[in-house]
Protein backbone atom coordinates (compact mmCIF):
# COMPACT_ATOMS: atom_id res chain seq x y z
CA UNK A 1 0.00 0.00 0.00
CA UNK A 2 2.69 2.29 0.90
CA UNK A 3 4.63 2.22 -2.49
CA UNK A 4 1.32 2.64 -4.37
CA UNK A 5 0.57 5.77 -2.49
CA UNK A 6 4.66 6.57 -3.18
CA UNK A 7 4.27 6.06 -6.95
CA UNK A 8 0.97 8.00 -6.75
CA UNK A 9 2.53 11.26 -5.44
CA UNK A 10 5.26 11.10 -7.42
CA UNK A 11 3.31 10.66 -10.55
CA UNK A 12 0.82 13.60 -9.36
CA UNK A 13 4.15 15.86 -8.36
CA UNK A 14 5.35 15.29 -11.88
CA UNK A 15 2.13 16.30 -13.65
CA UNK A 16 2.18 19.33 -11.36
CA UNK A 17 6.06 20.53 -12.14
CA UNK A 18 4.75 19.65 -15.99
CA UNK A 19 1.87 21.81 -15.84
CA UNK A 20 3.66 24.47 -14.34
CA UNK A 21 6.74 24.36 -17.00
CA UNK A 22 4.29 24.65 -19.53
CA UNK A 23 2.73 28.07 -18.07
CA UNK A 24 6.00 29.68 -17.75
CA UNK A 25 7.10 28.55 -21.04
CA UNK A 26 3.67 29.88 -22.31
CA UNK A 27 4.26 33.58 -21.51
CA UNK A 28 8.10 33.44 -22.22
CA UNK A 29 7.54 32.72 -25.87
CA UNK A 30 4.44 35.07 -26.41
CA UNK A 31 6.26 37.80 -24.25
CA UNK A 32 7.16 40.06 -27.28
CA UNK A 33 3.65 39.73 -28.55
CA UNK A 34 1.63 42.64 -29.48
CA UNK A 35 -1.56 40.98 -27.57
CA UNK A 36 0.02 40.69 -24.40
CA UNK A 37 -0.77 44.54 -23.29
CA UNK A 38 1.38 44.62 -20.38
CA UNK A 39 4.79 44.33 -22.05
CA UNK A 40 3.31 47.72 -24.91
CA UNK A 41 4.22 50.08 -22.35
CA UNK A 42 2.06 53.11 -21.43
CA UNK A 43 1.00 55.58 -24.31
CA UNK A 44 2.01 59.19 -23.60
CA UNK A 45 -0.49 61.61 -24.08
CA UNK A 46 0.42 64.02 -26.59
CA UNK A 47 3.14 62.57 -28.23
CA UNK A 48 2.69 62.80 -32.18
CA UNK A 49 3.16 59.76 -34.22
CA UNK A 50 5.71 58.89 -37.15
CA UNK A 51 4.38 60.11 -39.94
CA UNK A 52 1.93 62.69 -39.29
CA UNK A 53 0.15 64.93 -41.73
CA UNK A 54 1.06 66.44 -45.19
CA UNK A 55 2.82 69.91 -45.47
CA UNK A 56 0.26 72.53 -46.44
CA UNK A 57 0.86 75.52 -48.16
CA UNK A 58 3.68 77.69 -47.43
CA UNK A 59 3.80 80.50 -45.24
CA UNK A 60 4.45 82.89 -47.57
CA UNK A 61 1.26 81.71 -49.69
CA UNK A 62 -0.68 81.89 -47.23
CA UNK A 63 0.24 85.46 -46.38
CA UNK A 64 -0.51 86.87 -49.31
CA UNK A 65 -4.55 86.05 -48.58
CA UNK A 66 -3.91 86.21 -44.62
CA UNK A 67 -6.82 87.74 -43.10
CA UNK A 68 -6.21 90.51 -40.20
CA UNK A 69 -9.92 89.99 -38.72
CA UNK A 70 -9.00 86.34 -38.15
CA UNK A 71 -5.66 87.65 -36.99
CA UNK A 72 -7.45 89.58 -34.44
CA UNK A 73 -9.10 86.68 -32.93
CA UNK A 74 -6.15 84.59 -33.07
CA UNK A 75 -4.09 87.30 -30.59
CA UNK A 76 -6.80 86.66 -28.17
CA UNK A 77 -4.86 83.58 -27.09
CA UNK A 78 -1.92 86.42 -26.35
CA UNK A 79 -4.21 89.07 -24.67
CA UNK A 80 -3.35 87.09 -21.27
CA UNK A 81 0.47 88.25 -21.29
CA UNK A 82 0.67 90.95 -24.12
CA UNK A 83 -0.81 94.14 -25.39
CA UNK A 84 -1.09 95.52 -28.79
CA UNK A 85 -1.77 99.68 -28.67
CA UNK A 86 0.81 101.94 -28.80
CA UNK A 87 1.92 103.12 -26.00
CA UNK A 88 0.62 99.69 -24.12
CA UNK A 89 2.48 98.98 -21.01
CA UNK A 90 4.23 95.74 -20.64
CA UNK A 91 2.55 92.51 -19.24
CA UNK A 92 4.30 89.66 -18.21
CA UNK A 93 4.72 89.61 -22.10
CA UNK A 94 6.05 92.90 -23.91
CA UNK A 95 4.05 95.42 -25.38
CA UNK A 96 3.51 94.23 -29.49
CA UNK A 97 3.14 96.80 -31.37
CA UNK A 98 5.44 97.77 -34.37
CA UNK A 99 7.43 94.30 -33.54
CA UNK A 100 7.38 93.08 -37.16
CA UNK A 101 10.67 93.96 -38.51
CA UNK A 102 12.29 95.19 -35.37
CA UNK A 103 15.09 93.21 -33.56
CA UNK A 104 14.49 90.83 -30.74
CA UNK A 105 14.11 92.12 -27.30
CA UNK A 106 13.48 95.76 -28.98
CA UNK A 107 10.96 96.79 -26.20
CA UNK A 108 13.45 98.97 -23.48
CA UNK A 109 12.50 98.00 -19.94
CA UNK A 110 11.31 94.64 -20.71
CA UNK A 111 13.31 91.69 -19.22
CA UNK A 112 13.96 89.86 -21.92
CA UNK A 113 15.49 86.16 -21.38
CA UNK A 114 18.66 85.48 -22.11
CA UNK A 115 18.00 82.65 -24.83
CA UNK A 116 15.57 85.17 -27.16
CA UNK A 117 18.38 88.15 -26.77
CA UNK A 118 20.87 85.53 -27.83
CA UNK A 119 19.00 84.65 -31.13
CA UNK A 120 20.36 86.58 -34.44
CA UNK A 121 18.23 88.64 -36.74
CA UNK A 122 14.94 90.57 -36.35
CA UNK A 123 11.56 89.64 -36.01
CA UNK A 124 11.16 88.94 -40.22
CA UNK A 125 8.34 87.02 -41.77
CA UNK A 126 10.33 83.60 -41.36
CA UNK A 127 11.43 84.18 -37.68
CA UNK A 128 7.98 85.01 -36.44
CA UNK A 129 6.82 82.10 -38.25
CA UNK A 130 9.52 80.16 -36.30
CA UNK A 131 8.38 81.54 -33.01
CA UNK A 132 4.64 81.17 -33.38
CA UNK A 133 5.40 77.35 -34.46
CA UNK A 134 7.42 76.78 -31.49
CA UNK A 135 8.96 79.36 -29.21
CA UNK A 136 10.89 76.72 -26.93
CA UNK A 137 12.59 75.13 -30.21
CA UNK A 138 13.20 78.98 -31.71
CA UNK A 139 15.22 80.08 -28.55
CA UNK A 140 15.83 76.87 -26.50
CA UNK A 141 15.40 78.44 -22.68
CA UNK A 142 12.55 81.32 -23.35
CA UNK A 143 10.92 82.28 -20.83
CA UNK A 144 7.53 81.77 -23.06
CA UNK A 145 5.61 78.88 -22.10
CA UNK A 146 2.79 78.96 -24.86
CA UNK A 147 3.59 75.83 -26.83
CA UNK A 148 2.70 77.60 -29.88
CA UNK A 149 0.06 77.41 -32.89
CA UNK A 150 0.19 74.29 -34.84
CA UNK A 151 -2.13 75.61 -37.90
CA UNK A 152 -0.03 77.74 -40.42
CA UNK A 153 -3.28 79.35 -41.52
CA UNK A 154 -3.73 80.72 -37.68
CA UNK A 155 -0.19 82.03 -37.77
CA UNK A 156 -0.32 83.60 -41.17
CA UNK A 157 -3.93 85.60 -39.96
CA UNK A 158 -1.81 86.57 -36.71
CA UNK A 159 0.98 87.74 -37.80
CA UNK A 160 -1.14 89.88 -40.92
CA UNK A 161 -2.36 91.22 -37.76
CA UNK A 162 0.70 91.95 -35.62
CA UNK A 163 2.06 93.80 -39.05
CA UNK A 164 -0.79 95.63 -39.14
CA UNK A 165 -0.37 97.01 -35.51
CA UNK A 166 1.92 99.96 -36.28
CA UNK A 167 4.72 97.57 -38.62
CA UNK A 168 3.24 97.74 -42.32
CA UNK A 169 6.49 95.07 -43.13
CA UNK A 170 5.85 94.46 -47.10
CA UNK A 171 4.43 90.90 -47.29
CA UNK A 172 7.28 88.15 -48.74
CA UNK A 173 7.24 87.08 -52.22
CA UNK A 174 5.00 84.07 -52.91
CA UNK A 175 7.34 80.79 -53.71
CA UNK A 176 6.63 80.14 -57.71
CA UNK A 177 5.72 77.22 -58.06
CA UNK A 178 7.04 75.32 -60.89
CA UNK A 179 5.64 72.31 -63.16
CA UNK A 180 6.63 68.72 -63.20
CA UNK A 181 9.18 67.99 -66.02
CA UNK A 182 6.51 65.68 -67.64
CA UNK A 183 4.21 68.06 -67.54
CA UNK A 184 6.71 70.95 -68.90
CA UNK A 185 8.29 68.20 -71.59
CA UNK A 186 4.30 67.95 -72.95
CA UNK A 187 3.79 71.08 -73.36
CA UNK A 188 6.78 71.82 -75.12
CA UNK A 189 5.63 68.62 -77.26
CA UNK A 190 2.35 70.14 -78.34
CA UNK A 191 3.81 73.85 -78.68
CA UNK A 192 6.19 72.17 -81.42
CA UNK A 193 3.20 69.94 -82.44
CA UNK A 194 1.60 73.41 -83.08
CA UNK A 195 4.22 75.32 -85.06
CA UNK A 196 4.87 72.39 -87.34
CA UNK A 197 1.48 71.93 -88.34
CA UNK A 198 1.16 75.36 -90.59
CA UNK A 199 4.40 73.79 -92.41
CA UNK A 200 2.77 70.58 -92.74
CA UNK A 201 -0.82 72.74 -94.58
CA UNK A 202 1.84 74.38 -97.02
CA UNK A 203 3.13 70.87 -98.02
CA UNK A 204 0.33 69.95 -98.50
CA UNK A 205 -1.19 72.53 -100.71
CA UNK A 206 2.00 72.99 -103.08
CA UNK A 207 1.98 69.69 -103.80
CA UNK A 208 -1.76 69.81 -104.49
CA UNK A 209 -0.87 72.57 -107.50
Amino acid sequence: MSNNNTIAGWVLAGGIAALGFSIVSGKYFHAGKHERPEVMGYVIEGVETSGGADAGPAIETLLQTADIAAGEKVFAKCAACHTINQGGANGIGPNLYATMGKPHGHVAGFAYSDALKSVPGNWDWANMDAWLTSPRKYAEGTKMTFAGLGKAEDRANLMAYLNAQGSNLPLPAAPVVEAPAEETAEAAAEAGADAEAPEAVAADAAAAE
